[in-house]
């Protein structure tokens, strides 16, 4: 068997990082925000994952394998610890300007409410916005056209511009789909970190496609109507039957905890 090399692996994993960044980016998350949770996260894992004997990595080898230094490692366990689900966030310039015009009492009409801008000039306009919340260095232009697109800014009739929203989200998402994205990606990267690690001695878990590079482009609809058919068929068979050995109060012969068994299906087309 040959060795995946330093330079594979990453090629790889730039392949499924790269539909991940386009749901991050969809929904404003910054590549800062991205470096902090992985940053924790290699030190949650290598924590857990890589110790001796059963026991947590100690710092001086979580160090190591994470390329941090010891006092980084330290401050993330901190930080783990403390408010494991939470990390400081970084700010794009487009929330940072929303979150002026709503707050800043210079960009407020009489009412509190966001007071409606003209784009350049004296006084109140959406350049001093920008300005006075820290994103001089965007052109006004280039941010106002991302706040009309992401639906938090309008242009009114007169020219003037109106906040239509406090939170700049450039595409939003539903959260129960956001919630089963991060499922079903897990569960899919579980079952290969199972395979690919596994000893002699542990089973295979199943992973199967069925995949063809040729195929018209006319052939999509009709692809997706029978793998709806089939795949709903198949899922009904496999709920049918987990459904008929789950345990049940009074009826668990082991005494044993319980585990998550299941099986997805994705379609796939580039």
């Amino acid at each position: 068997m040959a060795l995946a090399s330093t330079d594979q692996v990453l090629r790889s994993t730039h392949q499924w990082l790269k539909p991940l960044v386009h749901v991050l980016l969809s929904c404003g998350i910054t590549w800062r925000d991205f470096a902090e949770l992985s940053k924790s996260t290699y030190v949650e894992v290598a924590t857990d994952n890589f110790g001796k004997r059963g026991r947590p990595t100690n710092v001086s080898r979580t160090a190591i394998l994470t390329g941090l230094v010891r006092r980084d490692v330290r401050k993330q366990r901190d930080i783990l610890t403390k408010a494991p689900n939470t990390l400081p966030g970084y700010v794009t310039k487009a929330s940072l300007v929303l979150s002026a015009w709503h707050l800043n009492p210079n960009f407020l009409d009489k009412r509190g409410r966001p007071a409606i801008l003209r784009m350049s000039g004296k006084g109140k306009t959406f350049n001093a916005l920008i300005e006075q919340a820290g994103g001089s260095d965007v052109r006004p232009s280039t941010l106002l056209k991302e706040l009309i697109s992401a639906g938090a800014v309008r242009v009114r009739s007169d020219g003037r511009l109106q906040a239509l929203q406090r939170d700049y989200i450039p595409h939003a998402m539903d959260e129960q789909l956001i919630r089963l994205w991060g499922t079903v990606v897990a569960d899919v990267a579980t079952t290969y970190v199972h395979n690919l690690t596994r000893t002699a001695k542990a089973d295979r878990r199943l992973e199967r496609s069925a995949v063809n590079d040729r195929m018209p482009v006319g052939a999509a609809p009709a692809f997706a109507q029978m793998v709806q058919k089939e795949a709903q068929g198949f899922l009904e068979r496999i709920d049918k039957w987990l459904t008929a050995h789950e345990t049940r109060p009074g009826n668990n012969p082991t005494g044993s905890q319980p585990i998550r068994l299941g099986v997805g299906l994705y379609q796939i087309q580039d």
